[in-house]
């Protein structure tokens, strides 16, 4: 069977892999993508052994910060990251859920401080779950997958 691309390679840049399909629009929204000025090429209903359907983003010229990356991790845990440079996968990285997280998601408590005052959110990730839920620092409510909110920087 003869493999040929379905998108085309980036000459230096970061290749974001293994996005669910139906997380691909909130990670090129987490990271500001559309307002960005270096070439974007996405795919998604790709063919994945893996996921069943992927999406894929490559962007050329651009290397993510960790806290971007962190965003990412939290939508999209089973993502990779593919560094490139002159057409070479120089750096593979399988991002993972830190176990703190500060700034990036919002309190799904109604009540909680950081709904009404202007203080950074913090985290931890609870751990022994199979879905991600992440443990308030302030009001010590859990929020879990389905009420995740990322705090857009953009």
């Amino acid at each position: 069977m003869e493999k040929h691309l379905k998108v085309s390679a980036i000459k230096n840049g970061t290749v974001l892999d293994h996005i669910p399909a139906d997380q691909l629009f909130k990670v090129i929204d987490i990271l500001g993508l559309s307002r960005s000025e270096n070439q974007i090429t996405f795919g998604t209903n790709l063919e994945s052994k893996l996921l069943g359907k992927k999406s894929i983003i490559k962007v050329s010229d651009k290397y993510f910060e960790d806290s971007e990356i962190n965003r990412i991790a939290l939508i999209a845990p089973q993502a990779k990251i593919n560094i490139i440079h002159n057409f070479e996968v120089v750096e593979k990285r399988v991002l993972s859920v830190p176990s703190q997280i500060k700034g990036i998601a919002r309190c799904m408590n109604p009540a909680c401080i950081t709904n009404h005052q202007p203080i950074e959110t913090i985290f931890t990730t609870v751990e022994g779950s199979d879905e991600l839920k992440l443990l308030c620092h302030y009001c010590e409510k859990v929020t879990d997958e389905k009420n995740l909110k990322i705090i857009s920087n953009f």
